[in-house]
């Protein structure tokens, strides 16, 4: 070669760029003298051919047995060259990121030479691709950890169950073919169409995950799935009850520890189906043979019904849940126009009003809720005895007091909360399952047993409401002439957690606002005890009627109660605090019978649902609650006499149970002309 050849280098412009086969630039050249032909032209190369240093010729000073091919091999930041070439797998950036860890390239001047000692801008990054690089092992082991991670995320979104006592290892150890469908779905398509259904479909799972979440909060509470159309309405009362329990702070921490963990499942669900998808398409071969083998695994497993633990392995459950959730949806939003067929179904909306209540009239007649006051309190063993003391002392109260008492079951509605809905399914006689049923109702012109009440004339009709704190327009809807609630009863006491008033207090300002009045005409009232509400800590005690005063004395009370932080804590302490509650509610309400009754009072208490499954058991599906009426006038019960009821306060096992929606109906015919 002649002397006034300039050996071969890389154009500016490439010397510019670090592309995958760039290792280390090679210096330049001295100036060739005189008017030659550039480097390009002497080489005859262009730039769209290859520049690996194995085409430089035995001449030249970048070629592989130069003194900086030798230095960049033994930094460890580069490859022999054409070995780009032999691998296309690794992305280009790793390269990169392996060229830089072997050293800072020489920056240039402005005419394109060197200059020693200064790095260049983009080799002076670090960060993960250059930790990566220089711990391999590690970087390989966080690359095979996240991977799995993200399997595991996905197969335990799918398989776990809706409901907390489900929730099991067992559960989790199972094959999805939903799994299998997700992964033949991700290597059939092409790589854009892939990650688009990678995020959709792991977005999917995470909003699928959260409606577990929300299906577990409201099996605990209400011993139902989450309704998607009807109870959205449902999640700022539970707003309400996290506040009255554990104050505003505990509010507004809830709040926001639930936007943060449903975002995070949305992220999270999207990202690990993103990571599957994308290490199926590096090792598609394998992902291919695993999809197959585990295919034939699944449809043999599941035609001969294999089981592991109690549980058949090949499960195709995840897709019975969407199915599930897809239909019940379609049926809540045709239920409107089911409902509005037997909203006009009434057999007395056209009994003229003096033929309505008249075994009743000169009566007060108090229909009196019991809030959570379910079979459980009965018949549950843990609980049994010291109901049954609570009762029968109650039932030898009102016996001293010349009054009699029959007992029996209605059904609920609800199950766990939702007192609205059982209030307005047993005074209405239609079945109230949800919200969107009680916004029907309460804007109809259907008629309930309290408004009937009213109709006639007869009766004052009054409404002693403690647990409402806000306005409360459906209260006229029932038929309610004045609504008392929380701030009209004179109470300046303490909350008991939710609940405003006690029921002691409740029970004795609507003696002094309305039944202990003189000359006053016949009452009929409705009066919600709410002592018993959820979460039953801490709860007041009966103390002497006497001394009840503004209520001022339930300070003290309730500094002597327990806690519910710590209450909750334990299931049995939850069910001995509920069972407490229970008989205080009753033993008001007995206490001022026998005060305060007389031959026209006429008392109807039962429960409005059972409580949580916190205090059920969880396994107890029951919605029976007892109802009993109450009367010193033999006519009264004779009335009622063939309805099969138990003498006392407490319904026996076999007594009646009939639908909650029931009840008006035949109380209207019992109490009617033809009664």
């Amino acid at each position: 070669m002649s002397h006034l050849t300039p050996p071969r280098q890389r154009l500016d412009t490439d010397a510019d760029a670090s592309g995958p086969d760039q290792l280390e630039e090679a210096p330049p050249a001295p100036a060739a003298t005189g008017s030659g032909p550039s480097a390009e032209q002497d080489t005859g190369r262009t730039d769209d051919e290859p520049e690996s240093g194995a085409e430089a010729g035995p001449g030249t000073e970048a070629g592989p047995g130069t003194e900086a091919g030798t230095e960049a091999e033994a930094t460890g930041g580069g490859e022999p060259s054409g070995a780009a070439e032999e691998s296309a797998d690794p992305p280009a950036v790793d390269d990169r990121a392996g060229a830089e860890a072997a050293g800072p390239a020489p920056a240039e001047d402005g005419t394109g030479t060197a200059v020693q000692g200064t790095p260049a801008a983009g080799s002076a990054r670090t960060g993960w691709f250059r930790r990566r690089r220089l711990h391999p092992r590690a970087a390989a082991f966080v690359r095979v950890g996240t991977t799995v991670l993200a399997a595991v995320f996905v197969q335990v979104a799918i398989l776990v169950p809706d409901r907390l006592d489900r929730i099991a290892l067992q559960n989790l150890l199972r094959l999805p073919v939903e799994a299998l469908f997700l992964a033949i779905v991700l290597l059939v398509l092409p790589s854009r169409a892939r990650r688009v259904a990678a995020v959709v479909s792991g977005a999917l799972i995470g909003l699928s995950t959260v409606l577990k979440c929300l299906d577990i909060g409201f099996y605990q509470t209400l011993a139902r799935p989450f309704d998607l159309v009807f109870d959205w309405v449902l999640l700022t009362d539970a707003a309400d009850w996290v506040k009255d329990s554990f104050g505003h702070t505990g509010e507004v921490l809830a709040v926001i520890g639930v936007i943060v963990l449903v975002v995070a499942v949305l992220v999270l669900s999207a990202l690990a189906m993103v990571r599957l998808a994308n290490a199926m398409a590096r090792h598609r071969a394998v992902a291919v043979r695993t999809t197959l083998v585990l295919g034939v695994v699944w449809v043999t497993c599941f035609t001969l019904s294999v089981q592991f633990a109690g549980l058949p392995f090949a499960t195709r459950g995840y897709s019975q849940f969407l199915a599930h959730r897809v239909e019940w949806v379609r049926e809540g939003l045709g239920d409107a126009d089911v409902f509005k067929k037997q909203l006009v179904v009434d057999s007395y909306a056209n009994t003229p009003s003096d033929q309505l209540l008249t075994g009743l009239r000169g009566k007060d007649v108090l229909f009196t809720f019991i809030e959570s006051y379910g079979r459980v309190a009965i018949d549950d063993p843990a609980m049994a005895p010291e109901m049954d003391a609570t009762l029968e002392e109650g039932n030898a109260r009102l016996k001293a007091a010349g009054f009699a008492a029959q007992s029996g079951w209605l059904r609920s509605p609800v199950t766990g909360a939702g007192s609205w809905l059982a209030h307005s399914t047993f005074l209405s006689g239609l079945w109230v399952k949800n919200q969107e049923r009680y916004r029907t109702l309460t804007t109809s012109d259907r008629a309930t047993l309290t408004s009937y009440f009213q109709k006639t004339g007869a009766w004052r009709t009054v409404g002693i409401v403690p647990g409402v704190r806000k306005a409360w327009p459906e209260g006229k809807y029932f038929g309610l002439d004045h609504i008392y609630d929380s701030t009209h009863l004179g109470y300046q006491g303490p909350y008991f957690s939710w609940t405003p008033v006690p029921d002691q207090f409740s029970l004795e300002a609507f003696q002094k606002l309305e039944h202990g009045k003189k000359n006053r005409d016949p009452i009929m009232a409705e009066i919600i005890l709410a002592s018993s509400h959820n979460p039953w800590s801490p709860i007041a005690h009966i103390i002497d009627w006497k001394d009840l005063g503004n209520g001022r004395i339930f300070y003290k009370i309730k500094k002597e109660g327990t806690n519910p932080s710590e209450v909750w804590k334990s299931a049995q302490r939850v069910r001995t605090e509920y069972r407490k509650a229970i008989q205080y509610s009753v033993d008001s309400l007995t206490q001022w019978v026998q005060r305060y009754g007389d031959d026209n009072t006429v008392l109807v208490f039962l429960g409005d649902h059972q409580p949580v499954p916190t205090v059920t058991g969880g396994g107890n599906t029951s919605r029976d609650v007892p109802i009993t009426i109450v009367a010193r006038d033999p006519k009264v019960l004779a009335r009622v006499s063939g309805w099969g009821w138990t003498d006392g306060l407490k319904p026996a096992d076999n007594a009646p149970e009939w639908a909650m929606n029931q009840f008006r109906d035949r109380f209207l015919k019992a109490f009617g002309p033809q009664g």
